[in-house]
């Protein structure tokens, strides 16, 4: 994995390119409890394993904002970005799709794409990245996502 750097009016030649997938992440109990407690979301199906038990999936499950936030991790060393990069920013979602519920002590990943260059001025380029978080040995991912980042230069 490894951040392309390019010459700025090279940036919408990165449309279409795939990255790598990234390094496998385990969902945790003790990770869902936590993302559980600063959300304040202590939904029984996220932090009772023995009311979950009981449910269709048979154990807790994470949060999907939870397997979203870890998005930023799970791309970490892939992307192009123009030369002289400052900072990239959230910009938002364009879509978000929770397929698939990851069961505590699973593990995921995450596939990118660029799907969109906009160059906005001088110094701003707005990436749309496709992404999908696969759960390890499952067939339908976790979450497919359109996420879009303002890249500033300087």
């Amino acid at each position: 994995m490894a951040v392309k750097i390019v010459p700025k009016d090279e940036m919408v030649n990165a449309i279409g390119t795939k990255f790598e997938p990234g390094d496998w992440i385990e969902v945790t109990q003790g990770r869902i409890n936590t993302f559980a407690d600063c959300t304040e979301d202590h939904q029984f199906i996220h932090v009772d394993e023995e009311a979950a038990k009981n449910t269709p999936f048979g154990t807790t499950i994470a949060h999907g904002f939870l397997t979203l936030s870890l998005l930023s991790k799970m791309v970490e060393g892939n992307g192009v970005v123009p030369e002289n990069t400052v900072m990239g920013l959230n910009y938002g979602f364009d879509k978000v799709r929770f397929l698939a519920p990851v069961a505590s002590g699973k593990r995921v990943r995450c596939h990118s794409e660029v799907l969109n260059v906009d160059r906005k001025d001088d110094n701003r380029f707005l990436i749309k990245q496709g992404v999908s978080v696969e759960i390890e040995g499952e067939d339908t991912p976790a979450l497919v996502a359109e996420w879009l980042s303002m890249v500033i230069t300087g």
